[in-house]
């Protein structure tokens, strides 16, 4: 599952609306929402992004959120390794294999990594 799917899941369960009831709305099937909760369609576009916030009549900080989740919900992830050094392409190779094994603390400690260099970039 995606952190745009588990959101909207989450909205759902919250509000009692099934999925059908959802998508009707929405101008899609079950089956594609559905598809969509569990991570198996690429992200949404800003456009059905938009009609669930509309949906769901969120606004400001938590819409944002939904947007943020929906740019980062790929459910599958290519690393372009053409243009990087080798050591980078083994390591993006060792993650990829190693990902499904990672616990939170793992995550944790990558993100932490991540983080940090972010900030080296932003300043």
């Amino acid at each position: 599952m995606t952190p745009f799917g588990e959101a909207v899941r989450k909205l759902r369960a919250e509000r009692g609306i099934s999925q059908k009831e959802m998508a009707a709305h929405l101008g899609v099937s079950a089956a594609y929402l559905s598809a969509l909760e569990h991570g198996q369609r690429s992200e949404p576009s800003w456009e059905l992004v938009q009609r669930i916030i509309g949906f769901f009549h969120i606004i400001w900080d938590e819409a944002e959120e939904l947007q943020r989740l929906a740019a980062l919900s790929r459910p599958r992830i290519v690393i372009d390794a053409r243009n990087i050094p080798p050591r980078s392409a083994i390591l993006a190779n060792r993650l990829a294999e190693a990902w499904p094994e990672l616990d939170d603390e793992n995550l944790a400690a990558i993100e932490q990594v991540l983080n940090r260099k972010q900030g080296d970039d932003s300043g």
